[in-house]
């Protein structure tokens, strides 16, 4: 069992189009963390990825990895919050990946403040929603499960680490300014990486 400290955090609306926004409170529209940061990305291995597979079989990889990060996101969210967690109707890679997943967040994770928190920044002027807020070997810390299919190389690591970071600058900010009553003063962000 995860010890639950839970915030109240106001929830987004998220608005899908040319670019993925978020509706603050106050009625402001800002972009996604990962849109800015997407619009500054390389892009060029992925676009001759699906030059190379052809766009047919890179929506349905696409498609299928979405599939997989949802559904293991979904059971690590019901474990952190201290709910049933049923694997049975599961895709045994999917089970997989949570069982690994599970294994760390015990390990290391507790005082649950969250899951699957929306945060805005009005001084970065950007929105999102992060995996985890949680105490990480007693730190607290702005968590990310990745259910990558296969290890990525380090290079391709500096938008994860960018997108991270911005979510510990926006929950700092926000933190520190909204709810007095936990306010983080180092936080840290952890990847949980499986393969």
């Amino acid at each position: 069992m995860f010890n639950l400290n839970l915030v109240d955090l106001p929830v987004l609306e998220r608005i899908d189009g040319e670019i993925r926004q978020y509706r603050t409170p106050h009625g402001l529209l800002y972009p996604s963390v990962t849109t800015v940061l997407g619009a500054a990305a390389d892009k060029s291995g992925l676009d001759a990825w699906r030059k190379a597979v052809g766009e047919e079989e890179a929506n349905r990889i696409s498609a299928r990895a979405a599939r997989r990060g949802t559904a293991v996101h979904s059971l690590c969210e019901k474990l952190v919050l201290n709910e049933d967690v049923n694997t049975r109707s599961e895709m045994p890679v999917n089970v997989h990946m949570y069982r690994q997943l599970e294994r760390e967040l015990r390990a290391h994770c507790d005082d649950v403040r969250g899951s699957e928190l929306f945060l805005y920044s009005d001084k970065l002027k950007v929105a999102g929603a992060c995996d985890l807020i949680a105490s990480w070997d007693g730190v607290p810390s702005i968590i990310d499960f990745k259910t990558s299919g296969k290890n990525k190389r380090k290079p391709k690591q500096k938008k994860k680490i960018l997108y991270n970071f911005s979510f510990v600058s926006i929950f700092t900010v926000y933190m520190t300014y909204v709810l007095m009553s936990f306010v983080m003063k180092r936080p840290t962000m952890h990847f949980i990486r499986i393969y």
